[in-house]
């Protein structure tokens, strides 16, 4: 039970610093419409957590395919 819950404060500190990066990234700035592009690039910079500072800079690019004629 303690090795969960050890676990769990490791998942929260890492979640928190994911966070920290992408404030200093600028990406909780209030733009209006954000697009998929970008929530999806503030969710994947958070999930990666101090990686950032290891020069991780994670992007995502949301692509939709245009409907066939």
């Amino acid at each position: 039970m303690r090795a969960g819950s050890i676990g769990g404060v490791i998942l929260v500190i890492w979640l928190v610093l994911g966070a920290v990066a992408a404030f200093e990234r600028g990406y909780f700035k209030d733009t209006g419409d954000a697009s998929c592009a970008e929530a999806g690039t503030v969710v994947v910079t958070v999930v990666a957590g101090p990686l950032n500072w290891m020069g991780v800079n994670p992007k995502i690019t949301c692509d939709v395919p245009e409907p066939s004629k």
